[in-house]
């Protein structure tokens, strides 16, 4: 993807799209994590490598979540 990560720069309607995507990559990580750690077969640097970049999809996702949510004047 060679659109620009400032998420500044983008509509509304990209974001959507973009957090759809990553919230299902976050599952899909999930779901890898979960098996290999059920087969006992992954080593130590993969699981730790995937939990890192399921944290960084998280990340994504709230900032997303709160760009696309309006501020309630209390």
């Amino acid at each position: 993807m060679n659109a620009p990560s400032d998420i500044s720069m983008k509509t509304d309607d990209v974001l959507r799209v973009e957090l759809e995507v990553f919230k299902r990559e976050h599952r899909d990580l999930d779901e890898s994590i979960r098996a290999l750690q059920d087969t006992g077969t992954a080593d130590q640097i993969t699981l730790q490598r995937l939990k890192k970049k399921k944290l960084r999809l998280k990340d994504k996702i709230a900032i997303i979540e709160d760009r696309l949510t309006p501020d309630i004047i209390a």
